[in-house]
């Protein structure tokens, strides 16, 4: 089982990205999705979360800007981010609760390899 995340990339202040997350693998359920950031010398932070429902939630510097969203078909995970800012710049990591389709393995926290978002003119 594997986070696959894409879609990063240099983008001026004020311009969009969209960034995908897909789990891949043998994958028996998945429940709750997110995206966190770490920028430079930072912890890494939540900036979006998504149950398998549709429940979302944001962290505050992204509310109003930033969508997340998900395909329970397609195991995938979305994050449209729009109105960017050179403070959104950071490396991008998709999270998901998953439970393999392998006997005796628990459901746990897997993590994507990280996307690189940078704002600048």
């Amino acid at each position: 089982v594997q986070l696959q995340a894409s879609g990063g990339g240099l983008v001026q202040p004020g311009g969009s990205l969209r960034l995908s997350c897909a789990a891949v693998g043998n994958i028996y359920s998945i429940g709750d999705m997110g995206w966190y950031r770490q920028a430079a010398g930072n912890q890494r932070d939540l900036v979006a979360s998504i149950t398998r429902d549709g429940t979302t939630d944001y962290g505050d510097s992204v509310k109003g800007r930033f969508t997340i969203s998900r395909d329970n078909v397609k195991n995938m995970a979305y994050l449209q981010m729009d109105s960017l800012k050179p403070e959104d710049t950071a490396v991008y990591y998709c999270k998901a609760e998953i439970l393999p389709w392998t006997l005796g393995v628990p459901q746990s926290d897997y993590w994507g390899q990280g996307t690189q978002v940078t704002v600048s003119s």
